[in-house]
């Protein structure tokens, strides 16, 4: 999908030749003289149209306009959350009616945020699986117009941001639907190779003898159970001098988890496959990082395998040694995202970084405290949680900071190893974090549990893409001059060009 940004008004954009039309209409709206205007304001004195967040009113053939569709859209306040809402309702309605060019009228003083939802919400709503499907279903929109009254020039840093966000988030929901059978860690690495040579990034693809030999037992351990080899993927965006020091992106690869021998119920196992959103999300991310170009150093790290019931697998009550010399009893084979993980945030250390965020679908428990809507976020330090609660407001995928009070590691102790990997129920989001906390000593971090937001189940089930946009608005942020007075800033929050073409992975 191509987007771009225009100055239109009203009476501009009803003479563009296009298929569909969606005029974002705010409950201040100040209409002229033209048929668009007109045609709202007729309708809201018969008390036909409401410009309330999602409520619709369509035309088909107007007069005195070019578009065959027009749909007007009810933004409420004009806030950039109501004006997402406006525009996934429109093209959600619109994506079965062959548009293929569709112009998006804004308010007048529409602002970054306003551009950055009609963007986001857009490619949300047009985005259609079809990887493997016979005959696939939908069709896809060509071109995108964002149409603002006032001068596009203003608006285009935050335009160009949110247009490389969507195409990371294309990406990542389409690793993370993609079947297990197909998305191995295997396929993975290759993706983070083809990616790498798109975009210039340099590219490691460690197997079983690479990591073996790095002592990443813990991370063996949890592999032993497949017949799939794992993959510890290193990918490295270089945009500030090689002196700077980087920040690292963690990201859980779990490509189907069964479980393992503490196996889990049958019902809803396919979601199972959404357990390596946290390694599509970082691969994502670097998608838009080959757009964006920002001004600063990246390394992504995700070690990726299935947990399988074996006869090899690691067993209740296994004890592991760590890259980092911690030994780890194995309370329970179902939490083996922290066994991968904790080898990577030691890992991560060789790169002196300046900060590590580690993103997974880590616990049930996190979805259970915060649903769908936030990820949760742990971090060590106030700055780096500030940056990360700005990011997700800036880029409308929310985090919510959680606790990190060391009593809540006392459930960790055990009689036999420097700890286990289950603390029990109560929690369990924290104690997760609390665990691999003690693998993240030696730099700021951060932890978002994704459990709840990486994927939606029902009739809507498929990956969402979250948190690239998050992330992308967070190193955005990183790579500015004022980046340091934005995480004094965040701390304070955290204590109260022509885009790519969609780039389909193939099944």
């Amino acid at each position: 999908m191509d987007f771009e940004l225009k100055t239109l008004g009203l009476a501009e954009a009803a003479a563009q030749k296009c298929d569909a039309l969606v005029v974002v209409v705010p409950e201040d709206f100040k209409g002229a003289a033209d048929p668009l205007s007109r045609l709202v304001q007729d309708a809201r004195k018969a008390g036909d149209f409401e410009p309330k967040p999602g409520k619709l009113l369509q035309a088909y053939r107007m007069p005195g306009v070019g578009a065959a569709r027009v749909v007007f859209a009810g933004a409420g306040d004009g806030s950039g959350k109501r004006i997402q809402t406006a525009v996934q309702a429109a093209v959600t309605g619109l994506r079965m009616k062959s548009v293929k060019r569709l112009v998006i009228c804004l308010p007048q003083g529409a602002g970054d945020d306003a551009v950055r939802a009609a963007v986001a919400a857009t490619a949300e709503a047009s985005y259609v699986y079809v990887a493997t499907k016979s005959k696939p279903e939908g069709r896809e929109l060509d071109r995108v117009t964002i149409a603002v009254a006032q001068d596009a020039g203003s608006l285009r840093t935050a335009f160009d941001s949110a247009r490389g966000a969507a195409n990371g988030i294309e990406m990542a929901r389409e690793l993370g639907n993609m079947p297990p059978n197909l998305a191995t860690p295997t396929r993975l690495g290759e993706e983070a190779r083809k990616l790498a040579k798109a975009h210039g990034f340099q590219c490691e693809v460690l197997g079983p003898k690479e990591v073996a030999k790095l002592g990443m037992g813990s991370f063996m351990a949890v592999a032993r159970g497949s017949e799939e080899p794992l993959r510890f993927i290193v990918l490295r965006y270089q945009g500030a001098a090689a002196s700077e020091a980087p920040v690292v992106l963690v990201g859980k690869g779990i490509t189907f988890d069964s479980g393992g021998i503490s196996i889990k119920p049958a019902g809803e196992m396919d979601e199972m496959k959404f357990d390596m959103g946290g390694a599509a999300s970082v691969l994502g991310t670097f998608r838009a990082l080959g757009d964006l170009r920002p001004a600063l150093n990246v390394i992504g790290l995700i070690p990726s395998c299935e947990n399988l019931p074996d006869g090899r697998a690691m067993k209740p009550g296994d004890v592991v040694t760590s890259m980092s010399g911690q030994t780890i009893e194995v309370l329970n084979t179902d939490a083996e995202g922290r066994l991968i993980l904790c080898d990577a945030l030691t890992y991560a250390e060789k790169f002196k970084p300046r900060a590590v965020i580690d993103v997974a679908t880590l616990t049930g428990a996190c979805m259970i405290a915060l649903g769908g809507v936030r990820s949760g976020l742990f971090s060590t330090d106030d700055a780096l949680a500030g940056a990360l609660q700005q990011a997700g407001e800036s880029a409308f995928d929310l985090c919510w900071r959680m606790p990190l009070d060391d009593e809540y590691g006392e459930g960790l102790k055990t009689n036999f190893a420097d700890m286990a990997n289950v603390a029990g129920r109560p929690g369990g989001a924290i104690t997760a974090a609390k665990f691999l906390q003690r693998f993240a000593a030696k730099y700021p971090w951060a932890h978002l549990d994704i459990a709840g937001t990486a994927w939606k189940g029902g009739a809507a089930k498929g990956s969402t893409g979250r948190p690239v946009g998050l992330l992308v608005h967070y190193l955005l942020a990183q790579s500015k001059p004022e980046s340091k007075t934005q995480a004094k800033a965040g701390a304070k929050v955290a204590k109260a060009g022509k885009p790519a073409a969609r780039r389909k992975v193939a099944a």
